[in-house]
């Protein structure tokens, strides 16, 4: 044998070896990885021993001598189970993602260094009270407990990215930012609706605005410079069921309530059910891994949970340069400005000019254009003087609904529709700032430099929409507006559609003695309001080949739900994706100015028809319609295409690997329906009907017996994908069954946390 084909073969046979000891390190580092039973750890500053119990699904019960000592715990059993998601969390709002994941992320870091989120954190953290300080202080000495037990084993990621920093309070102030950011997108509907007046007739779009057709193209360069959901490490802006009913509409005589937020699936979940026992108290919901508080649950004497209002905190400001900085009022003033270094895995540190104007930072500044419009963005949640963590805590303390509704203004972002019940009534209150504009209504980008537009203060509190016990005994929020257009405040113009609160009062109607059955029932219901509306209207179309008659046929037998065994809900979710962008095709840009795809077609197949497609909608409809059914076969099933995805947020993109780190099942309803499933096709386009966003934790909860209510999450408790709890609720959450959070009878592992 030649020397070098002997050489060949031994290079080969090294490398062969070289990989499979990577390989072997690699798998031991992910076993070491693996939470151990019946631990045993030390906590610095507890008062006395603290007891978490673990039940099959990994959900602890904590047991501990004050709500300090239960902060530490729950800061030590997130760290255990998502300190990789806390990792990603603070990585994201402090604009250090592409440190670990290299110039992929380096979108999200520019916007975050431009926002300033960490900066802001830093700033607010003075201004909490004593009690919010030392809570989070608590927490972060729990997740460092755990830090300091297991460095770099903390989680499997951290076997090759190394042992994470140390978690600081600060750090916890971050997730509220993130949720606040998301939650309150209303800029981008500025932007975008501005970006439209430059290709099509300024008179289409309500309230003209004279822009120049060269701003449009920078508009939507910022808008594209600038992630948005379903991208990678984003939130989508909207979306959530809430109701509840007094005791006159329950079966024991107290009220009931129920809730289900929605926000983009992802795996590990975007929330994590624990049990906090003190002698002050219980706490039992969906916590925030990053965060000491409970967001959504019940203490025992209080319930509550949030739906988004949809009310306008951005604003969008079209700043002019002058010598010596950009104008005002009252002349010129110079940019704050700073210099942002963003490190880059495998690349170049790159330098992001950071820039002020006395209305918010310069967002324009994300793409690096050194022309075009200067585009600095008023945002309510980074307003200094942020109180939500002091607001988060007087919830977590609330004995009735009035004093859960003197909490609300105190959790100062996002804007949220707070509903509350107690064993005597119900309440649904409004959290947050909201602007008050000197003039204008926020629709469109406005010139700065004036004072015209600018926010003079913030309403909060009881001049926000408030409802206590209402005759009806019915509270209902499914992110429709709450109030009419003569409500005192402002709220905003941009509204969604009330589909899935049409679809929750009709259910509501239909018994009088509500049970926590009924209502964990409600969660899974998969009628679509929308599709029942517009159904008459569709089955008046002409079929233009065999396949549309078939398709016409199958819908003429469905009454509107999406189930997954039916074909009737991928073609009808496929027809009104293709009559949209017809519609769009036909210059109809404006339609998405407010609103969803579900409430621009309502409009379209509605009165306005003859204004949507001329004499009426005919043409257009049998065309999508054959192209619809030519798409997918007759006998196609819903829940083969319509999946819910829970990938992993880094390890999910991998090459080939991906398909490893990334968990589905089929999920009936769609973006209209009260479960909510929203394609990725109707978020961001195209034909992907995967479902991408929902209601990944429910809860109702009976306030005749706080211990009787139920929970549900998904895919699991877990963030760590080599475990059975990464994914162990897929099932339960997708049938519609649920977990309570009483005391444990018995602890499938115990957990022992001592000073």
């Amino acid at each position: 044998m030649p020397a070098a084909v002997r050489l060949a073969f031994r290079l080969a046979g090294g490398l062969a070896v070289l990989v499979v000891v990577v390989l072997g390190v690699l798998a031991g580092g992910v076993w070491w990885s693996l939470p151990s039973p019946g631990l045993v750890a030390a906590v610095p500053g507890l008062s006395g021993p603290v007891s978490v119990g673990l039940d099959l699904a990994g959900v602890p019960r904590i047991k501990a001598a004050n709500a300090l000592d239960g902060a530490a715990a729950l800061g030590f059993m997130h760290a255990r189970d998502r300190m990789f998601q806390m990792e990603l969390m603070r990585r994201l709002a402090s604009g250090r993602l592409s440190e670990v994941a290299g110039s992929s992320t380096l979108r999200a870091d520019r916007t975050m260094r431009v926002l300033g989120l960490r900066r802001r954190a830093e700033a607010d953290w003075a201004g909490l009270s004593a009690d919010a300080r030392a809570s989070m202080e608590a927490y972060a000495r729990g997740v460092n407990a755990w830090i300091g037990l297991r460095g770099r084993f903390s989680a499997p990621e951290f076997v090759v990215l190394g042992a994470p920093e140390a978690w600081t309070p600060v750090d916890s102030l971050l997730w509220g930012k993130t949720m606040a950011l998301y939650l309150s997108g209303n800029w981008r509907q500025e932007v975008g609706r501005a970006a439209l007046l430059g290709r099509m007739p300024a008179e289409k779009v309500r309230g003209l605005w004279p822009v120049q057709a060269a701003m449009g193209a920078a508009l939507e360069g910022m808008l594209g410079a600038v992630p948005a959901f379903p991208e990678a490490f984003t939130v989508p802006d909207s979306a959530s069921n809430e109701w509840a009913v007094s005791g006159a509409r329950s079966a024991t005589g107290a009220p009931l309530l129920a809730g289900d937020p929605h926000l983009g699936y992802s795996m590990p979940a975007v929330w994590y059910l624990a049990r906090i026992e003190t002698p002050e108290g219980v706490l039992a919901g969906a916590t925030a891994p990053g965060v000491p508080f409970l967001i959504i649950g019940h203490n025992g004497r209080v319930a509550w949970t949030f739906t988004t209002t949809g009310a306008d905190t951005q604003d969008v400001f079209v700043e002019t340069a002058v010598e010596g900085g950009y104008a005002t009022p009252e002349g010129a003033r110079a940019f704050e400005t700073r210099d942002e270094v963003i490190h880059v895995l495998f690349g170049a540190d790159v330098v992001q000019r950071v820039r002020e104007t006395r209305h918010g930072p310069v967002l324009s500044d994300v793409d690096g254009r050194a022309d075009g419009p200067i585009l600095a963005v008023a945002m309510a949640g980074l307003a200094a003087g942020d109180t939500a963590p002091d607001g988060l805590l007087a919830l977590n303390r609330a004995s009735t609904v009035a004093e859960a509704g003197r909490a609300a203004p105190l959790v100062s972002a996002p804007v949220q529709n707070l509903l509350v019940a107690d064993a005597n009534g119900i309440g649904r209150f409004m959290t947050g700032r909201v602007p008050v504009r000197r003039a204008g209504d926020g629709t469109l980008p406005v010139d700065g430099a004036d004072g015209a537009h600018d926010w003079v203060g913030f309403a909060s509190g009881a001049a926000l929409p408030h409802e206590v016990d209402p005759a009806s005994g019915v509270l209902v929020n499914a992110n429709e507006r709450v109030v009419g257009a003569d409500f005192p405040v402002f709220l905003g113009q941009d509204w969604f559609g009330d589909w899935r609160a049409r679809r929750i009062r009709a259910l509501l109607e239909t018994r009088s003695g509500h049970t926590v059955a009924s209502f964990a029932a409600m969660q899974v219901d998969s009628l679509s309001a929308f599709a029942v509306a517009v159904l008459p209207r569709l089955l008046r179309t002409e079929p233009l080949d065999a396949a549309s008659r078939l398709a016409l046929a199958a819908l003429r037998r469905w009454d509107g739900s999406m189930r997954i065994d039916w074909s009737q809900p991928l073609v009808f979710n496929e027809w009104m994706t293709r009559l949209q962008a017809a519609l769009l095709a036909r210059g109809k840009g404006e339609a998405f100015l407010t609103g969803t795809q579900s409430d621009m077609l309502a409009r379209a197949l509605g009165a306005e028809e003859a204004v949507w497609c001329g004499a009426d909608c005919g043409v257009v409809l049998s065309e999508t319609l054959a192209a619809a059914a030519a798409a997918h076969p007759a006998d196609a099933r819903w829940g083969t295409w319509h999946e819910a995805v829970f990938e992993h947020p880094l390890l999910g993109r991998l090459p080939v690997l991906g398909r490893l780190f990334r968990w589905t099942i089929e999920q009936p309803g769609d973006d209209t329906t009260v479960f909510r499933g929203s394609p990725r096709a109707t978020v961001a386009g195209g034909e992907d009907w995967s479902a991408v966003h929902g209601p990944g934790f429910r809860g109702v909860y009976d306030l005749a017996d706080l211990d009787r209510s139920v929970f549900a999450l998904t895919p699991g408790q877990s963030g760590n994908p080599f475990v059975a709890q990464a994914s162990a609720l897929m099932h339960t959450w997708r049938a519609g069954a649920s977990v309570r959070l009483g005391p444990l009878a018995r602890a499938d592992d115990v957990i022992e946390l001592r000073p």
